[in-house]
């Protein structure tokens, strides 16, 4: 059994996928466009001029895959009781925190902790939570 996150972007979609590649070298390994899709959505469920969205993308971070899409008709989904947790090795850290909190908060600055040797979350600028991570 595995679990995967999902996200969804609102719109976004493609933007948020080029700054993954460009902050943790995310490799997009499929990626769908609603007009791409064999079978057209019901009525209402895709905006209209969303042909050019993404309907679904599955990208590798590391080792993990995530997926993302444009999303859909206008469900709110706000859990937010959730954060992603990337572990990076000692070098990278300020890099990948850095990249992850440009054009978003930081939540918590990295700094030691009794389980790591550095920690920090922050708040990405699509909204995602992320908690980054030295391997003890």
């Amino acid at each position: 059994m595995q679990i995967q996150p999902y996200l969804f972007f609102d719109g976004r979609c493609d933007e948020a996928v080029a700054f993954y590649r460009e902050a943790l070298g995310a490799e997009v390994q499929l990626l769908m466009r609603y007009q791409d899709s064999p079978d057209p959505p019901p009525p209402g469920m895709v905006p209209p001029g969303w042909e050019n969205k993404v309907m679904h993308v599955t990208m590798h971070v590391g080792e993990a895959v995530v997926m993302a899409s444009d999303g859909c008709a206008s469900r709110e989904t706000n859990f937010q009781g959730f954060r992603l947790s990337i572990t990076v090795g000692a070098a990278d850290v300020d890099r990948v925190f850095a990249a992850l909190a440009d054009g978003g908060t930081v939540d918590m600055p990295l700094a030691k902790t009794f389980w790591s040797p550095r920690f920090g979350m922050l708040t990405d600028r699509f909204g995602v939570g992320w908690m980054v991570s030295v391997l003890a």
